[in-house]
């Protein structure tokens, strides 16, 4: 469960989300519905932004019902990025934060950590980043058949201005370590590495097996949560799953409620302290919650993704040896599943979510699995995006309680409370 990309638009100060382009709302946002949404990774009108697999999707694609603004209707002075969602708009800040590791002020003047309207003020980065995106889609045009080859990634790698001459010393120098997230299959792969379907069944099997995977049909927990968003400050929180796939989660922060739930079909974000306070989410963001919610009943895992591949080089996470295999999400998001190769539990799971700029890696770390009912759970886990990292470290699961339908509904508007 992330919680962040939208609460943080307006949290410029103690945290790293970058609002390259982000420009403030001085209105209220005009509702957007599905119909009139544009294609995922529109920058320019008819240009459309290849999804995992070289497949398109629309944007603010959602669950029936689901309504999200678009960024030029929701934000003043956008204008390049005006026809996506708001919340694949602050993803795209998020991959331009993680490109050259910038945040909102490095980008907006000064006074846009007190006044919200101020982040409609160009500043000089501003115009050379509208520039810029204009200038990498025309060259993945004109180059690359309009695939989406070049990145604001692909030559600041994580620094504001592009190196143009080589480095002795990471020519000479010992390598960093590979990032296991970045592995992939080259060449055939082994006819003799076990195929997606028998990893994944071995998975079910150290979880306690199919049988006993069937007979939890819901939980509640209690436990602890931590953030960019609370200061990494730990406060109490709330989940409710029911199989086959919904879940809630609810953080009891100081200033209010922070709600996410998903009732199989479309999902909400609701929180206070954001021009925003209710968000129907779309594309990746509505990907990750649908994800979320499967993974905590795992049976499904195997029929709800599709496109198994395995085959992956050996590698590691936390000098673990792991087993790859990777599948696609409903909306179309790359996801690859870490499992320990002693024990066969999943330890990472990676998901890439489309934005209009490439595309975003969010991370979720599991371990401290605890039998309930005779099915081990993870107790902790950390989740890790462009914009954000959360951890969660639950106290408490009790399986099989009834819960009320209303729990995974769109939330309430969030009210905010003075600490």
């Amino acid at each position: 469960m992330k919680l962040g990309s939208i609460q943080m638009i307006v949290r410029a100060m103690g945290t790293t989300v970058l609002s390259l382009l982000v420009i403030a709302s001085t209105s209220a946002a005009r509702q957007a519905a599905q119909s009139q949404t544009a294609p995922t990774g529109q920058t320019e009108k008819g240009s459309q932004a290849a999804a995992p697999g070289g497949q398109t999707r629309p944007v603010g694609q959602a669950g029936a019902g689901n309504e999200q603004p678009l960024a030029g209707d929701f934000f003043k002075n956008v204008q390049v990025l005006r026809n996506i969602p708001v919340d694949e708009f602050m993803g795209t800040m998020g991959f331009i934060s993680a490109s050259l590791s910038l945040n909102c002020l490095d980008c907006h003047v000064n006074e846009s950590a007190s006044d919200f309207s101020k982040y409609a003020e160009d500043t000089p980065i501003k115009l050379m980043a509208r520039q810029m995106i204009v200038m990498v889609n025309t060259m993945n045009k004109e180059n690359f058949r309009g695939e989406r080859k070049l990145t604001c990634y692909t030559c600041h790698r994580s620094d504001v201005a592009p190196k143009s001459v080589p480095s002795l010393a990471e020519q000479y120098g010992t390598p960093p370590p590979p990032d296991p997230n970045d592995i992939e299959i080259i060449g055939p792969p082994d006819p003799a590495a076990p195929s997606a379907q028998q990893i994944l069944d071995r998975y079910i099997a150290a979880l306690g097996g199919a049988q006993k995977l069937a007979g939890i049909t819901s939980f509640a927990a209690k436990g602890t949560y931590a953030g960019y968003d609370t200061d990494f400050g730990k406060f109490p929180a709330e989940i409710y799953a029911k199989a086959p796939n919904q879940r809630t989660t609810v953080i009891h922060p100081p200033g209010g409620d922070s709600t996410t739930a998903f009732d199989g079909n479309s999902g909400w974000i609701a929180a206070t302290n954001t021009q925003l306070p209710i968000a129907s989410l779309t594309g990746g963001e509505l990907d990750g919650v649908r994800l979320d919610a499967l993974f905590s009943f795992p049976a499904g895992i195997k029929q709800n993704l599709s496109r198994w591949r395995a085959g992956f080089p050996p590698t590691e996470v936390d000098d673990k040896p792991v087993q790859v295999i990777e599948g696609f999400a409903q909306g179309g998001s790359r996801v690859k599943l870490f499992f320990a190769k002693d024990s066969g539990l999943l330890i990472r799971q990676v998901r890439f979510s489309n934005t209009a700029l490439g595309f975003n890696p969010t991370q979720i770390d599991y371990s401290d699995y605890r039998d309930v009912a005779g099915v081990k759970m993870p107790f902790h886990y950390t989740q890790t995006w462009t914009d954000g990292r959360s951890e969660f470290e639950l106290t408490d699961v009790q399986p099989n309680v009834p819960i009320d339908a209303a729990h995974f509904g769109k939330p309430a508007p969030p009210a905010r409370i003075n600490p």
